[in-house]
């Protein structure tokens, strides 16, 4: 098959092609081009079914504190039974020459009885020419090396439970491989660079819509930055949309005036057993009503794009992240000049061990810098399911005033906790739409969807 491809896709196809299988680091080495382009090259071909791309998790592991002291001085068991080679020993002069390590000593090589007692004395009894773990330490030595060479686990597992003999590592690498769709690709060797000064005749050509055009500008933005989208249905179980956001059944938000029900329609297994139960008792400890699971069961269209990150975090529980989820969301609202009930939403999280509310202040900032947006400023303010929460505040020159835009906090422990999320999480969101206004300097959103063809032809196409 023969498909227009922008040049960073060329590359990166053509280099799958000798070699099917890669890392984005080698494939960044073989193409020459930036992290950053090939991060955006890769989101491409992605969305086009054309990449496959895996993850795989790999042990690293290197000796401890302990271990390391082992290495040079030997196993605390090894000095016990290398000092009782030349005959029995009394037991205070051994605890005297051993120190710290004379506890331990005595407990492994008791159990195994490898040692003896006669009265105050302690004396050898066969112990074996090599110790469970010595050859492991050995074979670590003072480099780091994968779990997967390690031939014999029992040793091993009995040295990762003494404290600091032995820590792991868990990394995680990528591996880029072209699709089945990919394999008849054809390649043309043209280049995409045009002169941007060269006459051209007036034609209407096609072109994407305005809005479309600020979705792509925002994805691309996110990718740049290194986070990776996440999808989700535009149909969800009032459990995830609702429920597992710790917002309570008889919410306002909850009802029919508010938010579009599926009729008839029910999942009668929105979650796991776990997650049910530990989100029911969190709302009933809380919030101190009867949780009711039939309410959770309801099928509804999502009315924001967060029941697709909260579930991803609940499934993955990553240790780290970076994700963002773009789409369609549906609110019962009165149609007005900065309402509708179907439009668009980004949202982005963080999850990081230390991630703090000064990261996502300046995440945020970096992302609305990219977008074009300079002048900032963060406002305190309230949201059901974040603590504590802010309000981004955006100045619009042409207005001549601050103007709300997206909303951003870190997720309360009433939200993470049930679902087994242990990291904190930052997390923030807003319509797309608000931004896209902005840009093009409209007031009424409904702008975008009255197929103003003078509109839409006069309008530049770089903001």
């Amino acid at each position: 098959m023969s498909q227009v491809f922008h040049d960073i896709e060329k590359k990166i196809i053509r280099i799958l092609k000798e070699k099917p299988k890669i890392s984005p680091e080698k494939l960044e080495e073989e193409t020459a081009l930036s992290t950053d382009q090939i991060r955006r090259g890769i989101e491409w071909l992605k969305l086009k079914n054309l990449l496959d791309v895996s993850e795989t998790k790999r042990t690293l592991i290197k000796l401890g504190k302990n271990g390391l002291e082992s290495k040079t001085n030997g196993l605390p068991e090894r000095q016990l039974l290398d000092l009782l080679k030349d005959g029995p020993k009394q037991l205070q002069d051994l605890q005297k020459e051993m120190k710290s390590v004379f506890g331990p000593a005595m407990g492994i090589a008791r159990k195994n009885n490898w040692i003896k007692s006669d009265g105050d004395k302690i004396l050898l009894n066969n112990p074996p020419l090599e110790l469970p773990g010595e050859k492991i330490i050995n074979q670590i030595g003072e480099s780091k090396i994968s779990l997967d060479e390690i031939s014999n686990k029992s040793d091993y597992n009995s040295l990762v439970k003494r404290p600091d003999f032995i820590t792991e590592e868990i990394t995680t690498s990528k591996i880029i491989s072209l699709s089945e769709n990919a394999r008849n690709i054809e390649l043309d060797n043209t280049s995409g660079a045009i002169d941007v000064e060269a006459e051209t005749p007036k034609v209407f050509a096609a072109r994407t819509h305005p809005l479309k055009d600020t979705i792509d500008e925002i994805r691309e933005t996110f990718v740049t930055l290194g986070f990776s989208e996440i999808f989700g249905n535009l149909s969800q179980s009032s459990f995830w949309n609702f429920d597992a956001l710790f917002t309570p059944q008889d919410h306002p938000a909850r009802e029919m005036q508010d938010t579009f029900y599926l009729k008839n329609i029910r999942d009668k297994k929105p979650a796991t057993p776990t997650q049910i139960k530990n989100v029911s008792s969190s709302h009933k400890k809380n919030w101190r009503y009867q949780w009711d699971i039939s309410e959770a069961q309801k099928m509804v269209l999502r009315t924001h794009t967060t029941c697709v990150t909260i579930k991803y975090l609940a499934e993955q529980k990553p240790d780290e992240a970076r994700v963002f989820s773009l789409g369609r969301v549906f609110r019962n609202e009165k149609v007005s000049y900065k309402h509708l009930v179907e439009f668009n939403q980004i949202e982005g999280i963080v999850v990081g061990k230390n991630a703090t509310l000064r990261d996502l202040m300046g995440i945020q900032k970096e992302f609305y810098k990219r977008l074009g947006l300079t002048k900032i400023k963060f406002w305190p303010t309230f949201f059901p399911y974040t603590e504590p929460s802010l309000q981004t505040m955006v100045y619009n020159d042409r207005l001549g005033k601050w103007v709300e835009l997206f909303g951003m906090g870190i997720f309360r422990p009433e939200v993470t906790k049930p679902l087994g999320i242990t990291k904190p999480v930052l997390a923030w969101g807003g319509g797309i739409e608000r931004i896209a206004m902005l840009k093009y300097d409209l007031d009424d959103v409904r702008e975008f969807y009255n197929n103003n063809l003078s509109w839409l032809r006069s309008t530049p196409k770089c903001q």
